[in-house]
């Protein structure tokens, strides 16, 4: 058992966005990376109606992010997602050092 530490969001908060949720919802998107934990892994949420479980928790720097992880999460390469990111948090700067942790996830059929 890994020793994980608190949640700072509730579950049903890791995938909000619409676009996002589309994306969960057709299977592109398996990955969310959030600055806390929002998840354990064995824990579900649902989406328009359909669950999902939380399959793994890893804490990971910006920088170790690759164009598969971008696809991962939506995104059709890590340009494209760096970008919104940086659209969404006006004032952040990319760092390659911040730690954010990555929920994977996979859609309960």
């Amino acid at each position: 058992m890994n020793n994980y530490p608190e949640k700072t969001c509730q579950i049903d908060r890791l995938v909000c966005h619409p676009k996002l949720v589309a994306a969960a919802l057709s299977g592109q998107k398996t990955q969310q990376r959030r600055n806390g934990v929002y998840g354990y892994p064995g824990e579900t949420f649902e989406l328009e109606g359909t669950t999902f479980t939380v399959t793994a928790l890893e804490q990971q720097s910006l920088g170790d992010m690759t164009d598969a992880d971008a696809k991962a999460e939506g995104y059709p390469n890590l340009d494209a997602y760096k970008e919104l990111i940086l659209r969404m948090h006006a004032g952040m700067a990319w760092n390659n050092d911040s730690q954010v942790w990555v929920h994977f996830f996979k859609r309960n059929d």
